[in-house]
């Protein structure tokens, strides 16, 4: 019988999956400086964000066959590494990536009705300063009619497309990859009720110059150079609205604190940071930064998605 090692977990219904294919799946965690011993009985390895799957561990692992992602990020597995001895790596970037697009346009609203905000000081101060916290969150603004730029459109980045587009959106996607992408709008649980748009991509200056909202959605390694710093901040509009869902390092998180202090950036929203678990205290106090602890995937749905990818995808390759 193989063996998994699913060691951040995996959701019931992937797990039952692989069992009734038969396959052994292990829920049991395995701290990371015991992992190399304990993985010697197993062939596949499924992991989150938590363990690290690096060189040191592969070479202590030859029965190791697959290592297999629960999530869109590969940046804890040295995945070329991997494949150089023969272990395949998979992740499963298709099942999550409405739960992420869904949390980009959560933070959306609330930066721009200032909700986060709101939530900070209606229990505090609600019964006795009802008129003036009224008075401060009156200046919000509409989603309808502004400009998205995307920054990397792949899956998640198209569905965060097919949402602004719904709301009525103007859409500016930035991808080095390709010039142009379909969308398709399907309409939940209506039989032809379809359309279907082609977008073309925008470059990187074009895009910070004209959008009102900018939400990331492309692959960090950390210790890489952020892809938005000071330097594209000072080209973008004035009041400009932040989003960063991907990886912590994607914003330089020191000049977004300064762009929010001089009022260049209006307010930002981050799910994600450099520093996880212990996230920069300036961040998380900032009055206009609405935050949440990288929980872009962490939905019912997706976890349920996420777990019969993986499953999918390793009974895929024993069938091979």
């Amino acid at each position: 019988m193989i063996k998994i090692l699913a060691n951040d977990g995996i959701h019931p219904a992937g797990k039952e999956l692989l069992e009734k294919a038969g396959f052994q799946v292990d829920t049991d965690k395995i701290p990371q400086d015991k992992l190399a011993e304990g993985l010697q009985d197993y062939e596949v390895i499924c992991v989150r964000s938590a363990t690290k799957i690096r060189k040191d561990l592969i070479d202590q692992c030859p029965n190791l066959k697959v290592v297999a992602r629960g999530g869109v990020g590969l940046d804890n597995i040295d995945v070329n590494y991997a494949e150089s001895k023969g272990i395949k790596v998979y992740n499963t970037p298709a099942a999550s990536s409405d739960a992420v697009a869904e949390l980009v346009f959560a933070h959306m609203f609330s930066i721009s009705r200032f909700l986060y905000d709101a939530n900070r000081h209606m229990p505090a101060s609600g019964n006795t300063d009802f008129k003036k916290l009224k008075k401060s969150y009156a200046k919000g603004v509409q989603l309808r009619g502004k400009t998205l730029g995307i920054i990397g459109f792949g899956r998640i980045g198209q569905s965060v497309a097919r949402m602004g587009l719904g709301l009525g959106m103007n859409i500016m996607p930035v991808d080095w990859a390709f010039d142009q992408m379909k969308i398709d709008i399907n309409i939940f649980k209506l039989k032809d009720a379809s359309l279907s748009v082609t977008l073309k991509t925008d470059t990187m200056e074009d895009m910070l110059k004209h959008a009102d909202y900018i939400t990331c959605h492309i692959p960090f390694k950390s210790g890489s150079k952020p892809v938005i710093g000071a330097d594209q901040m000072a080209r973008m509009k004035d009041g400009v609205r932040l989003i960063n869902t991907a990886r912590g390092g994607v914003i330089d998180e020191q000049a977004l604190l300064a762009a929010l202090e001089s009022g260049k950036v209006a307010a930002a929203a981050l799910d994600v940071f450099e520093n996880e678990p212990t996230p920069m205290k300036e961040l998380l106090e900032h009055p206009r930064i609405s935050l949440s602890p990288h929980i872009g995937a962490s939905t019912n749905e997706a976890q349920r998605n996420i777990g019969l990818e993986l499953a999918d995808k390793i009974m895929n390759y024993y069938k091979k």
